[in-house]
């Protein structure tokens, strides 16, 4: 159990629907690595830019992109998240993984499928959201527009930091700052949000805004806006659970059931 928790996120440029050419680049992103992050975060379809073409691109679970991630993270010994277009049981769905460098990995279907780009035609949405512990740390990983949905991410006092992996366009950008913070205040939680630049193939273009913001809504590290940038930060687990013991606001929370 460590108290520090070094974290990297990769703001990036995707090549659209190109999953080689994306691999090699965050394998290349991956040299610049300080060496002690212990958690590096892609955004979301890391591998594709954030595409609706789902048959074309997707891949087996234990396919290219899952067997890049579980040869990356052991070669560099970091963890290493990012979603990617996975099919499963015939079913295609947006899935975040997380893998250790040991080979074990965690996934988490994106709960909330983007309807305005018929997201939800194609693919499939998950039903739970996924929590993995790493040195003592709780860590909540969901995507995108899952940020827009309080009750899904709230903090039942099950996790310490959530991260969001996004394609989120820069024409929402305002939306995208006002509610990782509110996420964070709300859940006395680190949040981290890790966004794409450049433009995809449907001419969406997106600003980044990569962030790490603490407990309390403050912003720690901030990625530079419209450029490749890799942002690292240490946490404290202790500075987060003092924080919580002066001010326990989950104490008086709403008891609620996701149906």
């Amino acid at each position: 159990m460590s108290d520090k928790l070094n974290i990297s996120c990769i703001q990036a440029d995707l090549a659209w629907e190109n999953i080689d050419q994306n691999l090699k680049y965050f394998e290349q992103k991956f040299q610049s690595l300080p060496s002690e992050s212990e958690i590096v975060i892609l955004p979301e379809m890391f591998t594709t830019g954030f595409s609706m073409n789902s048959t074309r691109l997707a891949e087996p679970m234990d396919g290219k992109t899952f067997q890049w991630m579980k040869n990356q993270a052991k070669r560099i010994n970091k963890i290493i998240l990012g979603s990617a277009i996975l099919k499963e049981n015939g079913n295609f769905y947006n899935r975040c993984i997380t893998m250790f460098p040991n080979g074990e990995y965690y996934t988490y279907d994106k709960g909330h499928l983007f309807r305005m780009e018929k997201e939800d035609q194609g693919y499939t949405k998950g039903e739970s959201k996924t929590i993995f512990k790493h040195n003592g740390w709780r860590i909540c990983t969901l995507i995108c527009y899952d940020l827009r949905f309080p009750v899904w991410s709230r903090n039942r006092n099950d996790y310490d930091m959530l991260i969001y992996i996004a394609s989120w366009p820069e024409s929402r950008r305002e939306v995208w700052n006002t509610l990782l913070k509110a996420r964070a205040i709300e859940n006395q939680a680190y949040v981290v949000g890790v966004n794409r630049i450049g433009k995809d193939g449907e001419e969406i273009t997106y600003s980044g805004d990569t962030v790490i913001i603490n407990p309390k809504g403050q912003i720690i590290k901030k990625a530079t806006d419209y450029k490749e940038e890799v942002i690292n930060a240490e946490l404290s687990l202790d500075e987060l659970n003092l924080f919580r013991e002066k001010f326990p606001v989950f104490l008086d929370a709403d008891d609620f059931k996701l149906l």
